[in-house]
């Protein structure tokens, strides 16, 4: 079946009746995406619930200067930028594949038709929406009481499969420091 993956990781969250899955698995899209492509630009509105079956994606936003990343998704990873997904406004934040990326998507009316029919889509979805200001709020924190050497050391603790994945660039934009500073914390001894 072209979608296990899809199904299969929403199975672990919660197990919806087949009406459910079956809503969502007839009208996901599958899109690819190269490297450097955009599944969202800013002031664009996210329509979209997006998975992930290959690759790997950054949620970011750019103040001019430069980009404040706010979290990287690879497979099997659900999101959207749920900002504008969940209020239908445009987005100052937008996500970027990293690298050639396949994801199935599901769009925002769909979802919002079987969380009103269904129960068990609401909560799936409810399930899904609280993951990101929990792990904002994770983010914030480290971001304001830790010190780059700890958040980098943080990333390689919580993300190690990441790390051969993204660039340097991107890790210092993650982590908030300079690439200098990156190179020097890198080549310490822990």
């Amino acid at each position: 079946m072209l979608h296990t993956h899809f199904v299969q990781s929403i199975e672990k969250i919660l197990k919806p009746e087949q009406a459910v899955i079956d809503g969502l698995v007839s009208n996901l899209e599958s899109k690819t995406y190269r490297k450097g492509d955009f599944l969202l630009k800013a002031d664009e509105t996210c329509r979209y619930f997006y998975f992930i079956e290959k690759g790997l994606v950054k949620l970011f936003f750019d103040n001019g200067d430069k980009d404040f990343i706010m979290t990287f998704f690879a497979e099997n990873a659900f999101f959207a930028e749920l900002s504008g997904f969940l209020t239908g406004n445009p987005s100052k934040y937008m996500i970027v594949a990293l690298e050639p990326t396949e994801v199935f998507r599901v769009h925002r009316d769909v979802v919002e038709g079987l969380c009103k029919k269904y129960h068990t889509a609401e909560t799936l979805f409810s399930k899904l929406y609280s993951k990101a200001p929990v792990n904002m709020m994770g983010r914030i924190s480290e971001m304001l009481e830790d010190d780059g050497k700890k958040r980098y050391h943080n990333f390689l603790k919580q993300r190690p499969d990441l790390i051969q994945r993204i660039s340097l660039g991107d890790l210092a934009d993650y982590i908030g420091i300079t690439q200098v500073s990156l190179s020097r914390i890198r080549a310490q001894k822990l």
